[in-house]
């Protein structure tokens, strides 16, 4: 049995240029072509035909469909050709997601007759940092605290703002209600400050690697101390560097502990 471009087209649910584009492209080839012109398909051709269907579902490229049905090994490369596909999707889904973020962002500001800001809530949790924490800790760390933040939605990143703006806060309020570093009430919210960092993925805290959250720990203290972003942050540029000295502090108990 045979079917014309137009009877083929009619079952499969698709346009006669859509077949004729195909052919041209050299994806499907007509069985024959007869002498008034017309592309015949035979049963192959239609075996073929439904497997570039189902695959053209996935969003797979015509180019990479090719690959996959004129390879001898068609389960192998297809399994693969899929999973490759599916972690492009799956960058396309973060992207996307990063757009909906900022457009829900801009819509709740314009909602409250407020200028929609360009800082932390657009950005990703560290993405001005990207080339630092890579060197430091690789790209998978900051795939990871970077997926994790743009993974949640605007007012669980808002949320998530004013947790990390209390921490700091509370760290001004011990600062000049006269504790030292070493005293019970610093120590306890400096526990709780690394607590706080376990909670991001890709951290080292996160992974519970003690010795490279010792580092970090100690890196964090230093930008407390010199960077006047955490100055304004922390409410005062003194409240900045007695929190960095009390988690210096705090980190040492971490050092008697085993190393992985």
């Amino acid at each position: 049995m045979e079917w014309t471009v137009h009877q083929l087209a009619q079952r499969a649910g698709i346009s006669g240029r859509t077949l004729r584009h195909y052919h041209q492209i050299g994806l499907l080839e007509p069985d024959r072509i007869g002498s008034n012109g017309y592309r015949y398909y035979g049963r192959d051709a239609v075996a073929r035909l439904q497997r570039i269907l189902l695959l053209r579902e996935t969003g797979m490229p015509l180019q990479d469909i090719a690959t996959v049905l004129d390879t001898p090994v068609t389960p192998e490369l297809e399994i693969e050709a899929l999973a490759g596909h599916l972690e492009f999707l799956a960058r396309e889904r973060f992207a996307l997601d990063r757009r909906i973020n900022a457009v829900e962002h801009t819509l709740s500001m314009r909602r409250q007759g407020r200028e929609p800001r360009m800082d932390v809530m657009l950005e990703g949790f560290n993405d001005r940092y990207e080339t630092e924490v890579v060197e430091r800790w690789g790209r998978e760390a900051f795939d990871a605290s970077n997926q994790w933040w743009h993974e949640k939605s605007f007012r669980q990143q808002k949320d998530w703002k004013a947790r990390a703006d209390a921490l700091l806060a509370r760290w001004r309020e011990i600062h000049e209600e006269g504790h030292d570093i070493d005293s019970p009430v610093a120590q306890e919210h400096a526990a709780v400050h690394l607590e706080w960092f376990k909670e991001i993925p890709g951290t080292p805290t996160h992974t519970g690697d003690t010795a490279k959250s010792v580092d970090m720990i100690r890196g964090l203290a230093a930008q407390y101390e010199s960077n006047p972003d955490f100055h304004i942050a922390f409410g005062t540029k003194e409240a900045a560097a007695f929190a960095a000295n009390a988690l210096r502090l705090h980190v040492r108990t971490l050092e008697s502990l085993p190393r992985e």
